[in-house]
């Protein structure tokens, strides 16, 4: 990387606002809806209430709780109609993290620390369907512990049956997702919780796409499979509020059936000079404004508005499945909430993405089996039309095309 020395005077606002604009000039429009990914764009009345929320808090700091009670109440509050939402019993408690990644390892390092407390000695071991989310990869890397990955159903869904083969007197954690996020599909929870049940196993639920969405799509007639913690199996939940909460990034939740469950998540460090240090995350400094914007954009909307905004992202999605059908696309498993993903049998799929790219399109794509993918948003109910023309025409310049690499992306 080439050096570059800060500037011997400031600059003004104005002039960085203008260096900035220009900058993001070559950005996805989001927008305008051309983005599945990334972005959650729940329309401009969301984005004023978080935008102005944060900045009214951007200086204050979570970690001061005893300094800023305003902030400690917001989380208490945001956690709290986050358990409300997921039908968590009597006792149960949670706290806000930076984003899904952070949860999880929270809820893995909680797993971990309960099973120690309770005699486990050894290399712990997670396991997971092969379409469990990469941060728990992550937290095994950070933590010592093995994960092991089971293959799923020919219905892209976690196989019980495969999961439990895999369990032995090592593992501390047996995971599925509510939904994936390769497929947007909702794996056989109930299942799983029966396995938990039966063996004393941890089970941990994925829901950091689908926790503030799947709840308003049951409400608005959805039958959706059970998942959160009325199956009695679930002790833990991550659910992101910076997803389809639509709140400031990055902001998120993990919850766990008792409040002792959440103790083993808490960091007590030292002692040094100033004593001990005791967060409930791995953080120090906790950004006030992505705490205060929860708050604002969960108040803001309520169920009414909530249902609405999550009414438009499954009418997107219905639309968007019978538009690429017609296409020629199959559609990955029966997905019911804001992911679907979709392949062809005769044209590739990564080209199809590339002459999206030059279209404007910034979407993602499933390497194995390979396919393209959309994570749905409230404004694109306004754009299916337009995607699905520039897709049909994108499948004329992609044919006879030299086949494309896999795509990889960072999260």
């Amino acid at each position: 990387m080439t050096f570059a020395p800060l500037p011997t005077a400031g600059s003004s606002w104005p002039d960085l606002e203008a260096r900035m604009r220009e900058m993001a000039s070559g950005d996805v429009k989001w927008r305008e809806g051309k983005t599945g990914m990334y972005i959650f764009n729940a329309g401009e009345d969301v984005e004023r209430v978080k935008k102005a929320a944060y900045a009214m808090f951007s200086e204050e700091n979570g970690l001061g709780p005893a300094a800023f009670p305003s902030l400690a109440r917001m989380e208490r509050e945001v956690v709290a109609h986050a358990l409300a939402l997921l039908h968590a019993p009597e006792g149960a408690d949670g706290a806000m993290t930076s984003g899904g990644t952070d949860s999880i390892v929270m809820a893995v390092k909680a797993t971990r620390d309960h099973a120690r407390a309770h005699g486990r000695k050894g290399q712990g071991n997670l396991v997971t369907p092969f379409t469990a989310h990469p941060a728990f990869h992550k937290a095994a890397m950070m933590m010592d512990l093995e994960v092991r990955r089971t293959p799923t159903t020919r219905e892209l869904l976690a196989d019980p049956q495969a999961i439990e083969a895999a369990c032995d007197e090592n593992t501390i954690m047996v995971v599925g997702s509510a939904p994936c996020f390769p497929f947007g599909l909702i794996d056989p929870i109930e299942a799983l919780s029966e396995i938990a049940l039966r063996r004393g196993l941890w089970l941990h639920v994925d829901a950091c796409v689908g926790g503030f969405l799947a709840p308003f799509v049951t409400m608005n007639g959805a039958k959706l499979p059970s998942w959160d913690f009325a199956l009695s199996g679930v002790r833990s939940i991550s659910s992101d509020l910076h997803k389809y909460g639509y709140c400031s990034k990055g902001a998120s939740t993990v919850m766990f059936r008792e409040g002792a469950l959440r103790e083993h998540m808490i960091f007590d460090a030292g002692p040094w000079p100033m004593g001990r240090m005791a967060t409930p995350t791995l953080a120090g400094t906790r950004p006030g404004g992505a705490i205060a914007a929860a708050w604002a954009v969960l108040n803001f909307l309520g169920v009414e508005g909530y249902r609405a905004k999550q009414k438009l992202v499954t009418e997107a999605r219905e639309k968007i499945e019978a538009g690429v059908q017609k296409l020629g696309f199959r559609v990955l498993g029966a997905p019911q909430l804001g992911i679907v993903s979709f392949t062809h049998d005769d044209v590739d799929c990564f080209a199809i993405l590339r002459v999206m790219y030059a279209k404007g399109w910034i979407t993602a794509a499933n390497v194995d089996p390979p396919s393209l993918h959309l994570m749905l948003s409230p404004k694109h109910v306004e754009v299916v039309d337009v995607y699905l023309a520039d897709l049909a025409a994108a499948m004329k310049d992609a044919t006879g095309a030299t086949p494309m690499p896999a795509p990889g992306y960072a999260r």
